[in-house]
C-alpha cells in the first residue's frame, strides 16, 4: 500500500502516542498534544466553513505564537497552501506576496493589523481576515472561531506532489519569489534531519527561528514527530533565551547568525548560569571560530553547522563529526565546525561543479558552485516559470555558492557568486577575509566588499562592527599574515551595525552603494 509522504503523518502518530504529553508553551499557556491537535481540528473545520478548499491559500503574518504554529497542521489537513510571511516584510511586500500568491485568507497578530488594514482595498483575493488574537473591527476572532466549531472537518486527499507551503525568499534584489514546497519535500527534510541529528521524546525545543522562516527549518514538524514540546517564543531577547532555557528545561534550538551572536555576547552575569548540554542548529554565514568557542567551551553546548536554502525545504548538507574530529584542540575542531559538511542522507546528491558542470577536485582549493538533484528540491517558484528555469537546469538547483570540497568530502562554502571582487584581474572571495577578521578580538563583525577603483577595478574594503575599541594597526598585522596581499583591505570603515534584510543577511548591496566612489 502506497501512504502520501506527508508531515500530517507525524501529527496523526502524535495523536496516538503523545495525546497527554506537553506539545505547546506559549507564555502560560501550555497544551497537551490532545489538546493542541483539538485546536487544529477546529480551526480545519472553521477554514471550512469559510469556504477554503483544497490548493486555497491562507496567508499568516505573525510571530512564533501558538496560533501560527496550529496553521501548520490545520492548513495542510484540508489539502490547502499554508502561506508563511515573513512579518518583518514592508506593507507594500505584504501586498505583493498576498495578491501574487492568490491567498484566500489572511491571518494576523495584532501587530501586524494596521499595515494590512492600510493594503486592504488593494487585496483582490482575499474574502476572511483573521484576528489570531485580539480583537478589531474587520477582523474575524480566531478563538471565537474555534468555539464555534466541533473539530469534524471534511478530509481532503492529500496526494505527495501536492503544494504544501509557498514560502518567499527576501527579495533584497528583486520581488520576493514564492518557492513551492511539497508534502514529499518537506517529508524527505524532516527525515534526514531525524537521520542525522538524534532527538528524543524528551528533549524541549526553544523556537529562536522564525517559523516563518522555510517553516522553521522544518522544526514544526520535526519536533511533533518525536513528540517533543514546543517552547514559543515571541520576541528574541538574550536574556529572554537563557531565562528560558533554564526555566523550560531547553536541550535544542535553532539559530540564524544574528541569534547567535547576541546570545554569545550577552553579559557574562546572563550567560554565569546557562544549563550545560544544550544543543543548536546554525545556518547563514559561517559562524566565527571565537563564536563557535564560546558556545562549546564556555557555555558547554554543542554547536551544528546546517546549510541549505529554502529553495531546497531547506537542509542540504549538515557538518556531523567524523571519529578523526574527536582528538581537534576547540581552535581547529571550531575551522571544521565552520564547514558546511556533507549532504543529508534524504537530500539527494550533492555537487560541487565548475562552469561547464563537471565537479571539482576534493582539495579544499577549486571552487565551483553547489548545486543539488533529489527529493527536497522544490517544485518550482509559484507562477513565475522563467525564475524556475533559470534556477533549475537540466533537472539540477543551482544556488549561487561557491564553495570548495575539501579531502574528506566537507564542503566549504567561500562566498555567493555575486559578491566576489575582481580586484587586479584577480578574484577574491570576501568570505575568506571575513573569516580571519571575525577571529580578531575588537571585532564583533564584518563585511568585505569591493568598490570601484581606477586601477583596480575594485578595490577590497572592510567595513566593521567593531567589539569596543577599534585597532586597525592591530588587525592589519593580523592579516598580512593570513591573506596575500592582493586580497588584504586597502581600506577599514567603522559602522555601529551592518545592515541586514530581513532574514538577517548583511546585504552587501547596501554597502557597495553607500562607500563606492569614495577613496
Amino acid at each position: 500500500m502506497k501512504v502520501a509522504l506527508s508531515p500530517m503523518e507525524f501529527a496523526k502518530r502524535a495523536r496516538r502516542l503523545y495525546a497527554g504529553k506537553e506539545a505547546v508553551v506559549d507564555g502560560s499557556l501550555r497544551f497537551t498534544y490532545e489538546e493542541f491537535f483539538s485546536r487544529c481540528d477546529k480551526w480545519s473545520a472553521a477554514l471550512q466553513t469559510m469556504g477554503v478548499m483544497h490548493g486555497d491559500r491562507v496567508a499568516y503574518i505573525a510571530p512564533n505564537t501558538h496560533t501560527h504554529l496550529e496553521g501548520y497542521y490545520a492548513v495542510p489537513q484540508i489539502g490547502a497552501v499554508l502561506v508563511p510571511i515573513n512579518y518583518r516584510l514592508s506593507a507594500d511586500d505584504f501586498e505583493y506576496i498576498i495578491n501574487h500568491c492568490g491567498a484566500k485568507v489572511v491571518c494576523a497578530h495584532p501587530d501586524y493589523f494596521d499595515a494590512v488594514d492600510g493594503i486592504r482595498d488593494r487585496l483582490v483575493s482575499v474574502e476572511n481576515y483573521i484576528a489570531l488574537e485580539g480583537e478589531k473591527s474587520g477582523w474575524d476572532d480566531y478563538e471565537k472561531l474555534l468555539a464555534n466549531e466541533t473539530g469534524a472537518y471534511t478530509h481532503n486527499q492529500i496526494d505527495e506532489d501536492d503544494l504544501l507551503t509557498i514560502n518567499y525568499t527576501s527579495g533584497t534584489t528583486a520581488r520576493p519569489k514564492g518557492v513551492m514546497i511539497t508534502h514529499r519535500n518537506a517529508y524527505m527534510n524532516i527525515m534526514g534531519t531525524l537521520v542525522h541529528h538524534h532527538l528524543t521524546t524528551n528533549d524541549r525545543y526553544l523556537w529562536t527561528l522564525p517559523m516563518f522562516h522555510a517553516n522553521g527549518w522544518t522544526f514544526t514538524w520535526i519536533n511533533t514527530a518525536r513528540g517533543m514540546a514546543h517552547i514559543c517564543l515571541r520576541k528574541v531577547e538574550p536574556e529572554l533565551i537563557y531565562k528560558l532555557i533554564k526555566e523550560e528545561q531547553i536541550t535544542m534550538f535553532c539559530a540564524a547568525p544574528t541569534v547567535l551572536i547576541s546570545i554569545t555576547n550577552a553579559p557574562e552575569s546572563v550567560r554565569a548560569d546557562a544549563p550545560k548540554g544544550v544543543r543548536l542548529f546554525t545556518a547563514g554565514a559561517p559562524p566565527a571560530a571565537a563564536t563557535i568557542e564560546v558556545v562549546e567551551r564556555d557555555l558547554g553546548w554543542e554547536l551544528t553547522h546546517v546549510y541549505g536554502l529554502t529553495e531546497t525545504t531547506p537542509l542540504i548538507a549538515i557538518c556531523e563529526p567524523l571519529p578523526a574530529h574527536s582528538g581537534l584542540s576547540i581552535e581547529n575542531l571550531a575551522k571544521i565546525k565552520a564547514r558546511q559538511g556533507v549532504e543529508l542522507v534524504s537530500s539527494g546528491e550533492l555537487r560541487v561543479v565548475d562552469e561547464n558542470g563537471n565537479e571539482v577536485p576534493k582539495d579544499g582549493e577549486t571552487l565551483g558552485e553547489i548545486s543539488v538533484q533529489g527529493n527536497v528540491v522544490m517544485k518550482g517558484y509559484y507562477n513565475d516559470p522563467e525564475a524556475t528555469s533559470a534556477a533549475i537546469k537540466d533537472g539540477w538547483f543551482y544556488s549561487g555558492d561557491a564553495a570548495v570540497v575539501h579531502p574528506d568530502g566537507y564542503l566549504e562554502i567561500r562566498d555567493r557568486f555575486k559578491d566576489v571582487i575582481i580586484s587586479g584581474g584577480e578574484n577574491i572571495y570576501p568570505r575568506e577575509i571575513e573569516r580571519h577578521l571575525d577571529d580578531v578580538d575588537c571585532i564583533r563583525e564584518s563585511a568585505v566588499i569591493g568598490i570601484s577603483d581606477e586601477d583596480l577595478g575594485e578595490a577590497v574594503v572592510a567595513v566593521i562592527a567593531p567589539n569596543g575599541s577599534f585597532n586597525e594597526s592591530e588587525v592589519r598585522d593580523y592579516i598580512k599574515d593570513k591573506v596575500a596581499n592582493f586580497k588584504r583591505p586597502r581600506r577599514y570603515i567603522l559602522i555601529d551595525e551592518l545592515p541586514r534584510n530581513s532574514m538577517g543577511k548583511v546585504q552587501k548591496s547596501k554597502l557597495r552603494d553607500a562607500y563606492n566612489g569614495q577613496s
